[in-house]
């Protein structure tokens, strides 16, 4: 609860400074809160299903999470909509609906612990910020803020800006744990696009998710390179171990 009112707090007082805006986003009116699950694709359903279970294994959810969390969904989708480019393309990430699930919104339903007007409204409030083009992965999906050619590409931001500058430090930083990923024939932006969409879910524990997410939205996006890194170093053993076998 205290995480939840900081970050709510934090995040309102810097949505209502123009100085720290970096997106424009117009005025949006919630949906009916009657959405079920059946409006939403397979894959958002069974992200739904894993987030309430997991949820309630946490003690952070009541038994009707599962309708508030798609209440959450659909109007973050609808939302985003509104700032989408229409690109015509057969690859599937170019597709009109965001190809994964949105870990992030989930990972702030849990924050909130289940109240989907708080976790709506601060989702909005948050898309304001540039911290929000790389913590919320769907931000920027097909987004009008980003020039054409990276949308038609289909390559995120995260992956040219974050996961670049992940490597690039950890040639200094780690060069052996650099070295093996060159031997294994895999690149860390690989492997940190993974984590950073996935908002470390299934990589971290609850507590080290939050501190994540906090982190970043206190001190800036590029704390999330130095907790990939971070990552790196605490696995280095484990690495260069699997290396040599």
């Amino acid at each position: 609860p205290v995480l939840a009112e900081l970050i709510e707090k934090f995040v309102s007082h810097l949505s209502e400074s123009r100085t720290d805006c970096y997106f424009s986003t117009g005025n949006y009116k919630a949906m009916d809160a009657d959405v079920k699950k059946e409006n939403l694709s397979s894959v958002q359903q069974l992200g739904v299903e894993m987030t309430v279970r997991y949820g309630k294994y946490l003690n952070l959810l009541k038994e009707d999470a599962e309708n508030g969390l798609c209440f959450v969904l659909m109007n973050c989708e609808e939302f985003l909509k509104q700032q989408q480019r229409t690109v015509v393309s057969s690859l599937c990430c170019l597709q009109e609906h965001y190809a994964g699930y949105d870990w992030f919104a989930s990972s702030i339903f849990l924050i909130m612990s289940g109240d989907r007007e708080k976790t709506l409204m601060f989702l909005l409030h948050f898309s304001r910020l540039l911290v929000s083009a790389f913590l919320w992965l769907p931000r920027l999906h097909l987004s009008m803020h980003l020039p054409v050619t990276t949308v038609e590409y289909g390559i995120h931001p995260v992956y040219f800006c974050s996961a670049h500058h992940v490597e690039t430090l950890l040639k200094a930083e780690l060069p052996l744990v650099c070295s093996a990923f060159q031997m294994s024939g895999f690149t860390p932006s690989q492997i940190c696009l993974q984590w950073i969409t996935q908002c470390f879910w299934n990589y971290m524990d609850w507590s080290e998710i939050c501190h994540y997410i906090a982190i970043c939205i206190f001190l800036g996006p590029d704390y999330q390179i130095y907790m990939c890194i971070s990552v790196f170093r605490h696995l280095q053993q484990d690495i260069l171990k699997h290396t040599e076998a």
